[in-house]
């Protein structure tokens, strides 16, 4: 279980490479609209995030907060549907607040993960 659970953790870090990565790369292109690494980053980290938060393990002191776990949730998947809309609209280019949301989001998540405990 221990080795499914890296892989899961390991597949979402490549995930929030993909949404962050793919979010600077338009960024610094100028034109703010979401890329096939956008949507694919936030399908990962939802989807990896589900399995991550399943109780592998057993339980004990090491299992993280389930109020963690819902806020991560929560976030993850305000993420995913300020990517998917546009994506599913074929819109050209989001409105800079919209994007710069995506990418505040996708900062806050990593940032939750990395300092609640």
């Amino acid at each position: 279980m221990e080795a499914l659970r890296l892989i899961l953790r390991y597949i979402h870090l490549i995930g929030f490479a993909m949404l962050l990565g793919g979010a600077v790369a338009q960024y610094v292109s100028g034109k703010l609209r979401i890329n096939p690494a956008m949507l694919w980053g936030s399908i990962i980290q939802v989807l990896t995030g589900l399995a991550l938060s399943a109780p592998l393990r057993g339980g004990g002191d090491n299992e993280p907060s389930p109020v963690k776990l819902a806020v991560k949730l929560v976030i993850a998947i305000m993420i995913f549907v300020m990517v998917f809309i546009p994506w599913r609209k074929k819109r050209e280019q989001v409105a800079r607040g919209h994007f710069l949301g995506i990418v505040a989001l996708t900062l806050v998540n990593a940032a939750v993960a990395t300092f609640w405990h």
